[in-house]
């Protein structure tokens, strides 16, 4: 007896301290951007206690990253929505088009995903009962006009599709109408009138679109994005009694922005928001913006959390403030934390970790995994061509990292390289190459490409590393990470930032081979590689 009162006392205690240690690390704040780097417009919905966001993926493939959270602060990646070569094809595209703006919804035990893609066959949707593993081959609504495609569904059941275009004798520079049109899903198809809903929140309202239908309190809530993706994005609002009856703007709009702050304001480009309201009764919101650094923005659009109160029907963001911060209470949800992300990735599995992709779509295997290796091979595709070369990157996600590899690679050729690589898009990158007997540092911008400096090196294996800071990004290489130099001077980030060339998309670091236009068996082999902040 007195064994099992101890037992019992043992348990308690234990559970004592459990409650204390998690009540210790269960913070009471937040900080934004909640998905750093390349994560731009942000969509969100809520199944019971769990919370699904998507962005937009341009032509990094797999395409549509699916994250999970429960308590809308931590997230992980948990799949893809795009992940077959059959379901899109991002071949011969820029890489500012691709995969625009997805929305995630769920109604009826099916998950729903409705994007553009630019360049690659317009509007489409797919769906999944479970969003972790694969979805349908896409549904294409080839009627409907614009991009920013949405689904609301109404109290009735009924679906409706809500988008943006621009196909029409305009009044002012800019301008786009948003409109909705009912969706028979077991038809898959539009059906009945269109509706033109709404051309911004003014007379002189530019690039309406991300709509976003709710109903609250009886009342229809239309959210849009207004200003163009840049220093004028904002978030605007508007009414309606009826789901396809013209919308009246709200006369606080914009709800939402950070134009007016100026363009050395440490956050930029705030827009493109939706909406969830927690199962405790909250509202809050996901929107994109921009972090500045130096001028310059080269983690581009990310996804940022922002508390919202419905005052008479009017989302008010972040009430007393007007703006997105980048620290906050955080949601009264259960602090639900998920395994930090290893800093290197030693390729033990058979698989790779979701978080690396390729540039476009991949039609053939280009790589395998063995004893702790990714051999990647000697393709004659490069990363200049609008087609799948033989790239592996994740995302940047901080102004200060490290990136570095082992690389065992031997080749007779002189066409023939393999190393790291900093993409953006085909026309600005860095690139390291270990070639048949040197190292070559490559920088190509906007066009342009130059070789920055080449030293020679004829050891088979060798490691290869990026250091930034800020704007600045040096890199270096060596026999052991013992004794690794210097290559070139300290080269500028300004190459892979916003520009009006590096558009709407975001930027990757990693592992790269080429033939340089030849075909060749040889392989580049990958023992590990490092992303540390």
């Amino acid at each position: 007896m007195k064994k099992l009162k101890d037992t019992l006392l043992l348990v308690i205690a234990l559970q004592f301290v459990y409650t204390c240690s998690n009540a210790q690390y269960s913070p009471k704040s937040f900080n934004n951007p909640i998905l750093p780097g390349f994560n731009p417009d942000p969509s969100i919905c809520r199944v019971g206690e769990d919370y699904y966001l998507v962005t937009s993926s341009f032509t990094w493939y797999p395409g549509i990253p699916i994250y999970h959270s429960r308590d809308l602060v931590n997230w992980k990646l948990i799949g893809h929505g795009i992940s077959r070569p059959g379901q899109l094809d991002f071949n011969g595209i820029k890489d500012k088009n691709g995969i625009w703006a997805v929305t995630i919804r769920y109604h009826d035990g099916l998950f729903y995903l409705i994007s553009t893609c630019s360049d690659c066959g317009g509007n489409f949707y797919i769906t999944a009962e479970n969003p972790s593993e694969e979805w349908s081959d896409p549904v294409w609504l080839h009627d409907a006009k614009g991009i920013d495609p949405s689904l609301f569904w109404d109290d009735d059941g009924k679906c409706y599709y809500v988008g943006n275009y621009w196909d029409f004798e305009s009044s002012w520079p800019g301008q786009c109408a948003i409109w909705a049109q009912e969706l028979n899903l077991k038809e898959k198809k539009l059906t009945g009138e269109k509706k033109i809903l709404t051309y911004g929140h003014a007379s002189n309202a530019s690039h309406t679109e991300a709509p976003h239908i709710y109903k609250v309190d009886g009342r229809y809530l239309l959210v849009t994005a207004e200003g163009g993706t840049d220093i004028y994005h904002a978030v605007t609002v508007h009414h309606s009694t009826s789901v396809l009856a013209p919308y009246l703007a709200s006369k606080i709009n914009p709800v939402l922005t950070h134009r007016h702050l100026g363009a050395e304001s440490l956050l930029q480009a705030v827009g493109h928001a939706d909406l969830v309201q927690t199962q405790n009764g909250e509202w809050w919101a996901v929107v994109l913006g921009k972090r500045i650094v130096e001028g310059q923005f080269p983690l581009s659009r990310e996804t940022f959390l922002c508390k919202v109160n419905i005052e008479n029907g009017i989302p008010v963001f972040n009430d007393g403030h007007g703006q997105v911060l980048l620290e906050q209470t955080r949601p009264d949800l259960p602090w639900t934390p998920v395994a930090s992300e290893e800093f290197r990735d030693n390729f033990e599995s058979d698989k790779l970790d979701l978080k690396w992709y390729t540039s476009r779509t991949s039609e053939e295997n280009f790589y395998s995994i063995k004893k702790g290796n990714v051999i990647m091979q000697m393709r004659s595709q490069v990363i200049d061509s609008l087609v799948n070369s033989s790239l592996l990157i994740q995302r940047t996600r901080h102004f200060k990292f490290t990136a570095t590899t082992k690389l065992t690679f031997r080749t007779s050729a002189k066409n023939e390289q393999a190393g790291l690589t900093i993409y953006r898009t085909n026309e600005s990158y860095y690139m390291l190459m270990k070639g048949k007997e040197s190292v070559v540092l490559v920088r190509k911008f906007e066009g342009k490409k130059q070789v920055i400096t080449e030293v020679h090196y004829d050891k088979d294996e060798i490691y290869l590393n990026a250091e930034t800071n800020g704007l600045n990004i040096q890199f270096h290489f060596g026999e052991s990470l013992d004794n690794m130099k210097s290559i070139g001077e300290v080269q500028s980030l300004v190459v892979i930032s916003d520009s009006p060339v590096n558009k709407f998309n975001g930027t990757g670091i990693g592992m790269y081979a080429t033939g340089n236009g030849r075909k060749s068996s040889n392989v580049a082999c990958f023992d590990w590689f490092e992303y540390k902040y």
